[in-house]
């Protein structure tokens, strides 16, 4: 991401990313010259603690509290963000909008309650729908927004029915925005991570030695994923040097399940 001396400093704003891959994304964007508002659920302490690692790299970092899964607090979140870009970054737009935040929940097909299909639906679907939605006059035409899917709306894995399905609807979400949003300038992408070594869904996949076996033999590449391999590549692909690629599907998995 290359930058002329009067070009204005871009910003991303990057939910739940005081932790996991979106906490790798905030800091792999710093690195490449880019500002940030990132937000965080519940954990001040961690989302301060991402801040002073961005200003360390020498960028300007605020965060915000956001429950992406109540979409009743998001009119008030923008006027937050509307008035953080103002005093914190001197600007009334930003420039990319990652839509990270997300949970894991592991429950098979017959025993998924509506409460828990409801609330993967409230944060995933719903929550990325009207929050993107509701912040698009803050997103500066020729911007670019990449929404989270995963490598379960395309291959199964018992258990993860209501979440796959979800993501499944991201996934149609993202082409149908880029379609609509094409005329201001504005690219809509979908990356899709496979099984990575977090926290996420209980850290299974980083601490359950079986589990992380499994899915290596399955993987081309011979092992599951890091963070570095997905707060890198979006940070990337938000790049003008992807700038022709436009409602697209990005696996990011290393090949599992091929």
């Amino acid at each position: 991401m290359t930058l002329s001396a009067s070009s204005p400093t871009p910003i991303a704003l990057v939910t739940g990313a005081s932790r996991g891959l979106g906490r790798n994304t905030v800091l792999a964007l710093a690195r490449r010259g880019v500002d940030v508002i990132l937000t965080y659920h519940s954990r001040a302490d961690e989302a301060d603690a991402v801040v002073r690692e961005i200003e360390a790299l020498g960028r300007k970092a605020v965060a915000l509290r956001l429950d992406v899964g109540d979409s009743s607090t998001f009119p008030a979140f923008v006027q937050e963000v509307l008035a953080s870009l103002k005093s914190r970054f001197g600007r009334e737009t930003f420039d990319y909008l990652v839509n990270n935040a997300g949970i894991g929940v592991h429950g098979s097909f017959a025993e998924t309650s509506e409460a828990t299909f409801d609330l993967l639906m409230n944060i995933h679907l719903k929550g990325t729908f009207f929050l993107t939605q509701k912040l698009l006059p803050l997103i500066a035409d020729g911007g670019c927004i990449v929404n989270l899917s995963s490598g379960l709306a395309r291959f199964t894995m018992p258990g993860y029915a209501a979440y796959a399905a979800m993501k499944g609807g991201i996934e149609v979400l993202t082409r149908y925005m880029a379609a609509e949003l094409g005329p201001r300038g504005i690219r809509v992408n979908t990356v899709a991570p496979g099984a990575i070594e977090t926290d996420f869904g209980g850290g299974a996949v980083r601490d359950n030695a079986q589990i992380n076996k499994v899915i290596a033999d399955n993987t081309a590449l011979g092992r599951v994923g890091l963070p570095d391999d997905i707060g890198h590549m979006i940070a990337a692909f938000l790049a003008a040097d992807f700038g022709w690629v436009n409602g697209q599907r990005i696996e990011v998995s290393g090949g599992v399940n091929l």
